[in-house]
């Protein structure tokens, strides 16, 4: 960086910010500037009031102790009183103002809260009940009873009709051993190798009945449920263990739910829920979680969870939404609107009317978010008034930038700043940032906040007490630096030290 712009920067981030302690010293005749050493705290008004400091409203965070021209801007500083102190009792905003800002309240309340939530959630079968129906010798479908998918089917009913021509050699056999008479173990013998052939009772029993082999067979339903599944066609010919029929039981169906992960952790399984169809909310079921299945969606963040729901009455078809009423513990918690917390980011922040009258930023630490409202942890007591709507608006109102983005109502009040520099005493102060422009005389370094003197987050160039002063420096390096009053540039470096790189500031 230029030596004119490091100048330009100078002028702009200690005069603006730090307070100009040494022009606030000066006095000249155009300026107006008293002489008197006496504290502002010890001055009065003409109307009687007490004057605890002078500032400039456009810089709010210099203090001076004597009235005068600001050293920032072309104006009379201006008094601040005991009864308005923002360092001591908030912001004041008159009546009229709040009334034309259209500034609401709220009280923090005890409310009863509960993580009860519902959830959208869609059909499915459970595939726990599904069955299927296969061949266990091979032959030909001669018949078919069920001839598409989805078709409704009852326990017992006949699928299809099977041709097994190989099934009718042991069947004549055996039939052949009882006509001659033979030993009963010989008999009892063929009757076992058609059973180990897979030849049904049914049809044993029916050949030795007509005395005739029987090779046509029919597969019935072993289960209610529609055919999910249909893999034979009327003609073809089928293999042993080969899938023809898969059958998916409707007496229980599943609710699968996306359930963001906030909630998800809520979540136990066995929880009752209520299911009400989508299209018709007259018709409830009831149901259980049965699993949280272990994977997140990448783009949704949020968990499936799977509930089982009742549905004897068949009422409940794949692809059908349910809402699911998912019941929670019920507790009482401290609650605001939500509309009233400021959220920075890192922080959580309220503005409390306190008992004065005045406004103040009160840090909070949040709960469960409960829709229209949002518990607090930490922060406020039950019966403090909170700013509803309007918070950023008293902040332009009051002009206190630095009080609200910068420290809470509890933090002490930064110093008056003496008239004179002999008054100050030479402090250090600690900063962390990253290095813009390494000179000879000096460094630039892009740092954050310095809540010591009051400083937001700017770039600035800090001297150096001699050219070859901190020469393992580099530009982008990311540093924590020490620095006082003092030298060509204002403000000069006492120390630099490089930190880690990802080192958060």
């Amino acid at each position: 960086m230029k030596r004119t712009h490091l100048t330009a920067l100078l002028v702009v981030g200690s005069a603006v910010l730090a307070g100009g302690s040494f022009l606030a010293g000066r006095h000249t005749g155009d300026d107006g500037m008293t002489t008197q050493t006496s504290a502002g705290s010890g001055t009065s008004s003409p109307e009687g009031r007490k004057v605890l400091y002078w500032h400039d409203p456009m810089v709010p965070g210099p203090r001076f102790d004597k009235p005068g021209k600001s050293p920032f801007m072309d104006m009379q500083l201006v008094p601040v009183y005991a009864d308005s102190d923002p360092g001591s009792s908030g912001v004041k905003v008159s009546p009229t103002v709040q009334q034309n800002l259209g500034i609401r309240y709220a009280t923090a309340r005890r409310a009863e809260a509960s993580t009860s939530f519902d959830a959208i959630g869609a059909v499915q079968f459970d595939e726990r009940l599904n069955v299927a129906v296969q061949s266990r010798v091979a032959g030909y479908v001669e018949r078919l009873a069920v001839r598409a998918p989805m078709e409704r089917v009852r326990k017992g009913q006949a699928l299809a009709t099977i041709f097994a021509p190989d099934w009718l050699g042991p069947q004549n056999e055996f039939l052949a051993l009882k006509r001659a008479g033979v030993a009963t173990d010989l008999v009892t013998a063929a009757r076992e190798r058609m059973r180990a052939m897979s030849i049904p009772a049914e049809l044993i029993r029916l050949s030795e009945e007509t005395a005739t082999a029987q090779a046509r067979f029919t597969l019935s339903a072993p289960a209610s449920g529609v055919v999910a599944e249909l893999g034979v066609r009327e003609g073809v010919a089928v293999t042993p263990g080969m899938t023809l029929f898969r059958i998916a039981g409707l007496e229980k169906v599943w609710a699968v739910a996306e359930v963001p992960e906030a909630q998800a952790v809520r979540l136990t399984r066995g929880q009752k829920v209520k299911a009400v169809l989508q299209a018709d909310a007259s018709q409830t079921f009831e149901g259980e979680l049965k699993e949280i299945l272990p994977e997140v969606s990448s783009n949704t963040r949020t968990l499936k969870a799977r509930f089982e729901v009742d549905n004897k009455e068949g009422n409940l078809t794949p692809g059908m939404l349910l809402r699911l009423q998912v019941t929670g513990p019920t507790s009482t918690r401290l609650v605001i609107p939500a509309e009233a917390v400021i959220r920075t980011g890192r922080r959580a922040v309220a503005i409390v009317r306190n008992d004065t009258g005045a406004f103040e930023p009160r840090d909070v630490s949040l709960g469960l978010d409960l829709g229209d409202d949002i518990e607090v942890v930490q922060g406020l007591k039950e019966g403090e008034q909170v700013v509803a709507s309007g918070q950023f608006l008293i902040d332009s109102e009051a002009r206190l930038r630095s009080a609200l983005g910068g420290t809470p109502a509890s933090a002490a009040a930064p110093a008056v700043v003496p008239a004179s520099p002999a008054g100050r005493a030479t402090m250090t102060y600690v900063g962390e940032g990253k290095v813009e422009s390494v000179e000879t005389d000096g460094i630039t370094i892009s740092h954050g906040p310095i809540a010591s003197l009051n400083w937001p987050q700017m770039t600035m160039g800090f001297g150096k007490a001699e050219a070859r002063a901190f020469p393992d420096i580099k530009v982008g390096d990311t540093v924590r630096f020490e620095f006082k009053e003092g030298g060509p540039l204002g403000y000069q470096l006492l120390s630099v030290q490089r930190l880690p790189s990802g080192t958060k500031q």
